[in-house]
C-alpha cells in the first residue's frame, strides 16, 4: 500500500513547497520596511536610506529613458514564437546578472555600514533575538512533549477496530482531526509565548522590532505547514495519519519535506526580509534567488532519486485500469512524471525572477486550479469507471419481452461513458492551459466563438443521442414483435417484413443523422444532396436491373407472395426459401442446391405454403378392372391414412374428394382424387397415400397398368412361326412339352 501512495507523497510535497517557493516574490519585490508602520512612514524610511534612494532614482531614470526611447521607436512587428522564447531567455539572463551585480554592490555598501555600526549594539540585538528564538522553540517542544499522552490516547482510539466499518473510519477521522488541532494549539501557544517575550522581556516594553516580528510570522507559517505534513504522515502514532503508509515510508517523506519547508520558509520569510530591511533590497533579492535555486536543485535531486520508485508505483496502478486509454495515459505519465515535476520547479524559479510582483498570486492560483482540475477529473473518471464495470440489469418481465435489450444497453452505455470520459479529459486539459498560459477559458466560453462551439457540440450530442434512442425504440419494438413469448409466434411474412424494415430504418437513421450533423458543424450539405441526386440518377440509369430488383422485391413482400420458409416455385426453381433481402431471394431445392434469384427474374411465383394445400392423385387401373371397386379401395386407403397419428393433424378434409374417371387412356382408366391438407403438407401426405393405395389395390387384385413388352421371334419361308422354348427357373415342364425359361 505504501508503494502505491509514493506518487501521492511526491505530489503533496511538491505542492507544499510551491507556496513557500512562491513566497520569495514578497521578499524579492517588497520594500524592506516594518509591516506594522503606516504607508507614509514606510515611504519616509525608504527615502532616508541612501542606498535605497539611489537605487530608486536610478530605476526611475532608466524607466524614463526607456519610455522616451520606446515612444520614438516605430511599432515593432508581432514576434514569432521563437522570438518570444529568445526574448524571454535574454530577459531572464539579463535580470539575473543585474540582480547579482546590484547584490555585489549592495554587499560592499552593507560591509561598510557594518563596519561603521557599533559592535556591542549589534551583538546585543543578536543575543535578544537568540533568546526569542530559543524560548519559542523550547516552549513548542515542551508543549509537544506534554501533549504526547493525548496523542497516544488518540492513537489508541483511532486504532480500535470494534464496531461497524463506518464507525471505525469515523472514529479514526475524528482522532486524526483532534491530533491536528492539538498540534495547532501547541504552535499557537508557543507563538504567543514568543510574542510575549518580544513585547515585554527583550527590547523596549510594548514594542516589537522588525526581525522579531518576521521570525514569529515565519515560525507560525512553517510550523503550520509541518502540521499539515504530520496529519498526512503522522509521527504521533501508527493510525493518526490520513495516508496508510508504513513508519519507514512516512518517516522518509516527512523528514525530507520538513527540512525543505524549514529551509525555504525561514530563508524566504525571515532571512530575506531582514537583509532587505537592514542591509539592501538588491542583496535581499539576490539571497532570495540563491535560496530558491538551492531548494529547487535539492528538490530536483530528490525527484530524480525517487524516479524509479514512483514510476514503478504508477505503472502498477496502470495495470489495474480496465480502460486501455487510462492504462496508456497513466503509463505515459509514469515515464514522464519527473520531467513534469522539474519543469514545474523551473517555472517557479523563472516566474519569481521575471515577475517578482505577480509570481506569488500567479503560482498559487495556477497550482490550485491545476490540482483542483486534476482531482475533479480523476474523481469523475473513477466514478465513470465504476459505472462502466457495473452491468445494467433489467427486470425479468422486461427481459422476457425484450431478450436482447439488456445486452444492447450494456453495449451502448460503455461507449457513451467513454465519450464522456474524453470530454472530462478535454475540460481538464483546458483548465490546465487556462491556469498556466494567457488563454482565458472563462472569457472564451462567454465569447461568440466559445458559445458557438459549445452550442454545436451540445446540438451534435443531442442529435446523436436522439438517433440512438430512436434506434433503440425501433429495435426493441421489432424484437418484441419477433418474440414468440411476448407477442405470439409471428408468421414468416411478418419476420421478413420486420427484418427489411429494421435494415431500412438503420440505413435511414445513419444517412439522416450524418447529414444533420454535417449541417450542424457548418458544412453546406446542399451540394452533397445535389451530388447525391445526380449520382443516384446516374446509378439509376446504369443499374436499372438493380432498381427493378428492389422494386419487385418490395411489391412481392407487400403482396405476401413469398416468406422465409415457404416452398415455392420461382424462375423455374422449386425449393424452400431460406433468405430474402430487398433485392434477391435465396432458395434451396430438393437436392440441396442453393439458388440466389434476383427479384427481377421472378415473373411468376407458385407458393405451396398459403392457407392450405391439396394432394391431387390420378391413379390408373386396367380396362378389365371395375372402376367402382377401385374407388372403394381408394376411400379405404384414405380412411386408413386418417387413422395414422402422424398424418391425422395434417389432413383438413374428413372425406376423400373423388373426381371420378378423368380419362380413358391408351393402357389405363384414370381416376382422380384430391385430399385437402395443411399448407406445405401436401407432399408428405401424398407420398403416404400413394403407399396405402398400392397396398389396397394389390390386396383387392386390381391391376395397376404398366408398360408391356411383346417379343417377336420371326417367321419361316412358309409363313409359320416356330415355337420358342421358354422355361421358368424353379418350375417343371409346361403342358404340351413347352417349358419355361428365364428368357
Amino acid at each position: 500500500m505504501a508503494r502505491k501512495l509514493i506518487p501521492l507523497f511526491a505530489l503533496i510535497v511538491l505542492l507544499a513547497l510551491a507556496g513557500l517557493f512562491s513566497a520569495a516574490t514578497l521578499a524579492a519585490a517588497a520594500a524592506p520596511v516594518d509591516p506594522t508602520q503606516p504607508p507614509h512612514q514606510r515611504l519616509a524610511d525608504l527615502l532616508e536610506d541612501d542606498a535605497t534612494r539611489s537605487v530608486l532614482i536610478e530605476q526611475l531614470r532608466s524607466l524614463g529613458e526607456e519610455g522616451a526611447a520606446r515612444a520614438l521607436e516605430p511599432e515593432a512587428p508581432v514576434e514569432s514564437m521563437a522570438g518570444r522564447v529568445a526574448a524571454l531567455t535574454q530577459s531572464l539572463a539579463q535580470g539575473t546578472v543585474s540582480e547579482f551585480g546590484a547584490a555585489l554592490s549592495a554587499l560592499g555598501e552593507a560591509t561598510g555600514q557594518l563596519a561603521d555600526a557599533r559592535l556591542d549594539s549589534v551583538l546585543w540585538q543578536l543575543g535578544e533575538f537568540a533568546v526569542l528564538v530559543v524560548v519559542t522553540l523550547v516552549v513548542l517542544r515542551a508543549l509537544a512533549a506534554a501533549a504526547g499522552g493525548l496523542f497516544a490516547a488518540l492513537d489508541r482510539q483511532a486504532g480500535a477496530a470494534d464496531g461497524p466499518r463506518a464507525l471505525v473510519w469515523g472514529r479514526r477521522l475524528l482522532a486524526t482531526a483532534g491530533a491536528g488541532l492539538i498540534d495547532l494549539l501547541t504552535i499557537a501557544f508557543a507563538w504567543l509565548a514568543g510574542y510575549g517575550v518580544a513585547l515585554f522581556v527583550i527590547g523596549e516594553s510594548g514594542a516589537i522590532r522588525v526581525h522579531e516580528s518576521l521570525f514569529l510570522n515565519a515560525f507560525l507559517m512553517v510550523e503550520a505547514v509541518r502540521v499539515g505534513l504530520r496529519i498526512l504522515l503522522s509521527r504521533h502514532g501508527d493510525t493518526l495519519r490520513v495516508l496508510p503508509v508504513t513508519d519507514e515510508e512516512g518517516a522518509y517523506w516527512y523528514l525530507w519535506a520538513s527540512r525543505m519547508v524549514f529551509f525555504v520558509g525561514y530563508g524566504l520569510m525571515l532571512l530575506v526580509p531582514v537583509i532587505g530591511h537592514y542591509l539592501s533590497p538588491a542583496l535581499s533579492r539576490a539571497v532570495a534567488i540563491v535560496i530558491m535555486l538551492s531548494a529547487l536543485l535539492k528538490a530536483a535531486v530528490i525527484v530524480m532519486q525517487n524516479r524509479q520508485r514512483v514510476r514503478a508505483a504508477i505503472e502498477a496502478l496502470a495495470e489495474r485500469m480496465q480502460s486501455s486509454f487510462a492504462r496508456i495515459s497513466i503509463t505515459i505519465g509514469a515515464r514522464t512524471w519527473h520531467i513534469v515535476a522539474i519543469a514545474y520547479l523551473g517555472a517557479i524559479l523563472v516566474t519569481a525572477i521575471l515577475y517578482p510582483q505577480d509570481a506569488l498570486p500567479f503560482m498559487v492560483a495556477a497550482t490550485a486550479q491545476t490540482v483542483l482540475a486534476v482531482a475533479l477529473g480523476i474523481g469523475l473518471a473513477a466514478l465513470l469507471t465504476q459505472v462502466i464495470l457495473r452491468r445494467i440489469r433489467l427486470s425479468e418481465a422486461l427481459q422476457q419481452k425484450f431478450p436482447l435489450l439488456e445486452a444492447r444497453l450494456n453495449a451502448y452505455v460503455p461507449t457513451a461513458l467513454k465519450i464522456a470520459r474524453f470530454a472530462i479529459l478535454a475540460v481538464v486539459v483546458a483548465a490546465i492551459v487556462d491556469a498556466w498560459t494567457p488563454f482565458d477559458l472563462g472569457a472564451w466560453l462567454v465569447s461568440d466563438a466559445g458559445t458557438r462551439l459549445l452550442g454545436k457540440l451540445v446540438s451534435i450530442a443531442l442529435i446523436v443521442a436522439l438517433a440512438l434512442l430512436l434506434w433503440l425504440i425501433v429495435a426493441s419494438w421489432i424484437e418484441f414483435r419477433l418474440n414468440a413469448e411476448a407477442g405470439g409466434e409471428p408468421n414468416a411474412r411478418a419476420r421478413t417484413l420486420l427484418t427489411i424494415f429494421r435494415n431500412a430504418v438503420a440505413i435511414a437513421l445513419v444517412v439522416v443523422t450524418t447529414m444533420v450533423v454535417l449541417a450542424e458543424i457548418g458544412l453546406n450539405i446542399a451540394p452533397l444532396l445535389a451530388g447525391a441526386g445526380v449520382l443516384g440518377l446516374a446509378i439509376g440509369f446504369g443499374a436499372q436491373k438493380l432498381v427493378q430488383d428492389v422494386i419487385t422485391g418490395v411489391f412481392i413482400q407487400l403482396e405476401r407472395a413469398i416468406n422465409v420458409g415457404d416452398v415455392v416455385t420461382a424462375a423455374g426453381v422449386t425449393g424452400t426459401v431460406e433468405k430474402m433481402t430487398i433485392r434477391s431471394l435465396g432458395m434451396r431445392d430438393l437436392s440441396g442446391t442453393y439458388h440466389l434469384l434476383p427479384f427481377s427474374s421472378v415473373t411468376t411465383v407458385a407458393n405451396y405454403n398459403r392457407d392450405f394445400g391439396y394432394h391431387v392423385g390420378e391413379y390408373g387401373i386396367g380396362y378389365r378392372e371395375d372402376s367402382d371397386e377401385a374407388i372403394v379401395q381408394l376411400r379405404a386407403a384414405f380412411d386408413e391414412l386418417r387413422q395414422d397419428p402422424a398424418f391425422a393433424g395434417l389432413i383438413l378434409s374428413s372425406e376423400l374428394e373423388v373426381h371420378g374417371v378423368t380419362a380413358l387412356a391408351d393402357s389405363s382408366v384414370n381416376i382422380r382424387v384430391r385430399i385437402k391438407t395443411v399448407a406445405g403438407s401436401q407432399f408428405p401426405v401424398g407420398r403416404a397415400y400413394n403407399r396405402l393405395v398400392k397396398r389396397h389395390f394389390d390386396a383387392a387384385g386390381i391391376e395397376i397398368p404398366f408398360p408391356h413388352m411383346t417379343l417377336y421371334f420371326g417367321e419361316d419361308k412358309q409363313g409359320k412361326a416356330p415355337p420358342a422354348r421358354i422355361s421358368m427357373l424353379g418350375a417343371g415342364p409346361a403342358p404340351g412339352g413347352v417349358g419355361r425359361s428365364a428368357g
